[in-house]
């Protein structure tokens, strides 16, 4: 058994992930009520959550925390608008989209009210 399996596997009950995430069994079942949780039910009803459950209950009081409401949580966790929804990654750029940038930049700087801190030094470089 690989440790996804292990981290997938209905474990805990409601009780023991009321004491591990200091959520109540309310927001739990609110929580799952609006599909960003789907824990594992016995044939008693009962639901049993895994490490993963835990995990993404923890995600998501974090940004519940961080002021994000509800509708935003559920669109920052959904997997098909990740590709759309980036953290602030930085993006890579070439050493010529870089030089255009600056170049442009020392340009502009002075024109319109802009000004630049970089203006000094970036005279340096273009001619």
């Amino acid at each position: 058994m690989n440790d996804q399996d292990r981290r997938s596997m209905p474990l805990f009950a409601i009780g023991i992930v009321i004491k591990l995430t200091e959520l109540t069994a309310r927001q739990i079942r609110n929580y799952e009520d609006n599909d960003l949780i789907q824990p594992e039910r016995t044939t008693g009803n009962q639901r049993l959550f895994s490490f993963n459950d835990v995990d993404r209950l923890l995600e998501i009081k974090n940004l519940l925390d961080k002021g994000v409401n509800l509708a935003g949580v559920k669109l920052m966790l959904d997997p098909s608008t990740n590709a759309e929804i980036t953290e602030d990654k930085p993006t890579e750029i070439t050493d010529r989209e870089l030089r255009k940038m600056l170049k442009h930049e020392l340009h502009e700087a002075g024109r319109f009210g802009k000004s630049s801190l970089r203006q000094g030094e970036l005279s340096r470089f273009f001619h």
